[in-house]
């Protein structure tokens, strides 16, 4: 909502910010904080707790000018001058939905609704719009948060937003997901007001994001690609095919319409049908209509199309290979692998552009701008790729940021590469049974109260390894893959011999295990009886088994102490600028690229299951069909009549 507030960077602080329903202020703090200078914050909250909370939240976020006030905005508003509500440059809110109650006490004196109707009794979500059109000055801008209702419901609402919309005081709506709130699942819009220029304005600029999320628990989500989206569309007005439209106010205006604002009416975000060619069944062959919905894929790679169907008659074509073998002859396309090695190549980039930004990390850097400069030049290196979709690649990068790299920045702004970089003994508590509970630890030496546990909190130990120690880590991979197959070995062993009947089965116990201990008694016992020699024989391999296994077991041990204690020291060891390529390299540059690949990844599946579904879809033609049926009622037939069924 910030960011739609369009907010210039020379904007002193003492531009006016207001929020009528603040709540515990994070609107106001958001739209603050995306204002260089700063803002001067107005809010008023009704609840009184949720009051004391937000002024609390803006001392926490340094925000000292500002005045929040308790109260009910529409029966008591708190910001007046003269009489008059108090008016001011930006304006955001997210008002309870459809107050039943919002008349009660109502104070009409301010003249909130002064040549609009009044709203409905039983609905207050005008009202609250209204008092936010009154409380914008003349130039000023807003964006409230409505449920999607107040785009088409009639009767007096109808007649409030024909106003609005004649006075040209709307100047965007953005239709959301569904269940994104908590305490209703009913969707809801954004309405972009704007007093500025208000009678010129010609159009409403109409964004339906309302399939851009992502399900968190119960409830939606909207992504930081959906939200980037969203920004991009309306701040270049751009016109995006089932996404975004400038919708001329005359269209709005239209009897057809009678300016209803309800966005599917003039954005049809729905996926095209996928609809059966009877021709294609009948004759056979592959619609080209479904072959050039994938237009995008042969811009990409020109010479697939080509390689993969060729023309069969007029509107159709055939594959040239069987639907199962798409995926290698797309996997295998020289312009796929190319392409795959370009979106490499761009990630590369891009990173190491950005290397010397991230390297000059220090306690003054403001991780919010960090990322901002990271993610809009990687958003910039892939706006003009063709088909991977610039927000898929943008939400690798913020996840991951999310979820990982803030935390780490935060840490070395705090301490600094090289302090960041130490390892600390895991954190250790106690149980509601007073027993100790540990930290997870990536290294550990010894077992029990008495253990040593690591915690490498900036760096892994995993990456430290991969750069200095590979010849160790290869031995130690070697020694695992010797330990697992002499486990196995004893397992075989043992499952072959202690079936009933076996040489193993007496020494074996109830369930089929045979422990080594079990096993050496019952050699004992045999020897002292001289009992089977085959089961003497039988008992002496398993513990002989038994024995490689033991030993293989401690190879590993030794040897993971052996690395472990190597790692730990080279962590003290280590210069700032190895830390560095470390952690930008090594750890944060290598998963992005990762991820980034993934994309391309999922480009390639999508197109090879939808060929595939066509290819599967059209390969035998009716006809065909039923002579197979016929040859299989025929083969049916025949096993009947083998087995003396009849019909």
């Amino acid at each position: 909502m910030a960011q739609l507030l369009q907010i210039p960077a020379n904007t002193p602080k003492s531009t006016t910010v207001y929020d009528p329903t603040c709540g515990s202020g994070s609107l106001l703090i958001k739209v603050a904080d995306a204002a260089p200078n700063g803002l001067t914050i107005y809010g008023q909250e009704n609840d009184n707790a949720t009051w004391a909370l937000a002024r609390m939240n803006m001392i926490l976020h340094g925000n000292e000018t500002h005045d929040l006030r308790q109260g009910n905005t529409l029966a008591n508003p708190k910001f007046t001058h003269n009489g008059n509500l108090q008016t001011f440059d930006y304006l955001v809110a997210n008002p309870p939905f459809s107050v039943k109650t919002w008349s009660n006490g109502f104070d009409f004196s301010f003249g909130r609704f002064d040549g609009f109707d009044t709203p409905p009794d039983k609905n207050g979500d005008y009202a609250f719009l209204m008092h936010m059109v009154k409380s914008l000055r003349p130039r000023g801008k807003g964006v409230v948060v409505l449920p999607h209702g107040v785009l088409f419901r009639g009767n007096s609402e109808a007649r409030i937003r024909t106003e609005l919309i004649k006075r040209g005081y709307i100047k965007a709506i953005i239709g959301l997901p569904g269940n994104l709130f908590y305490g209703t699942g009913i969707p809801a819009c954004l309405i972009v007001l704007d007093k500025e220029d208000a009678q010129a304005r010609t159009g409403i600029f109409m964004i339906d994001a309302s399939k851009g999320f992502a399900k968190d628990g119960p409830k939606n989500r909207l992504r930081p690609r959906d939200m980037h989206k969203i920004v991009d569309a309306f701040t270049s007005g751009k016109e995006i095919a089932r996404y975004s439209r400038m919708v001329p106010i005359n269209e709005i205006a239209d009897p057809r319409n009678d300016y209803n604002l309800n966005i599917p009416r003039y954005i049809d975000s729905s996926e095209p049908e996928d609809i059966q060619d009877l021709h294609a069944h009948m004759l056979g062959g592959i619609p080209n209509r479904d072959l050039d919905a994938l237009q995008p894929y042969w811009d990409a790679f020109p010479s697939l199309r080509s390689e993969l169907f060729a023309s069969l008659r007029d509107g159709y074509s055939e594959l040239k290979v069987e639907p199962s073998e798409i995926r290698s002859t797309v996997a295998g396309s020289d312009e796929y692998e190319a392409f795959d090695r370009d979106t490499a190549n761009t990630v590369q980039q891009w990173w190491a552009s950005k290397r010397g930004l991230l390297e000059k990390i220090e306690p003054n850097t403001k991780p919010n701008e960090l990322i901002h400069d990271i993610s809009e030049a990687l958003l910039e290196a892939f706006r003009a790729r063709p088909l991977i979709d610039e927000y898929g690649v943008y939400e690798q990068l913020m996840s991951y940021w999310n979820d990982v790299m803030h935390d780490d920045v935060f840490l070395i702004a705090s301490e600094g590469w090289t302090s960041a970089v130490q390892p600390r003994v895991a954190r250790m508590w106690k149980d509601k049974n007073n027993k100790p509970k540990y930290e997870d630890a990536h290294i550990v030496f010894g077992t029990g109260a008495k253990a040593q546990r690591w915690v490498m909190d900036l760096l892994p130990p995993e990456h430290v390894i991969a750069r200095y120690f590979t010849a160790e880590q290869a031995e130690l991979d070697r020694l695992t893959e010797a330990r697992d197959a002499a486990t196995l070995a004893v397992a075989e062993d043992i499952e072959e011999n202690a079936l009933e009947g076996g040489l193993l089965f007496d020494a074996a116990d109830d369930e089929g295990k045979l422990t080594n201990a079990a096993a050496k008694a019952a050699l004992k016992e045999l020897k002292a009886t001289k009992g089977d020699p085959d089961e003497i024989s039988a008992l002496t391999k398993v513990i002989a088994l038994y024995a490689t296994e033991t030993k293989a077991k401690t190879s590993v041990k030794d040897a993971t102490i052996a690395l472990n204690e190597k790692t730990l020291a080279k962590y003290k060891s280590l210069t700032e600028a190895e830390v560095q390529r470390l952690v930008i390299v090594d750890k944060w540059g290598a998963t992005l690229q990762r991820q980034i690949n993934g994309e391309v990844t999922a480009l390639g599946q999508i197109l090879v299951t939808r060929l595939g579904v066509l290819g599967y879809r059209y390969k035998s033609t009716v006809a065909e069909l039923d002579t197979q049926v016929a040859e299989l009622a025929t083969k049916l037939a025949g096993h009947l009549a083998t087995m003396a069924v009849t019909a």
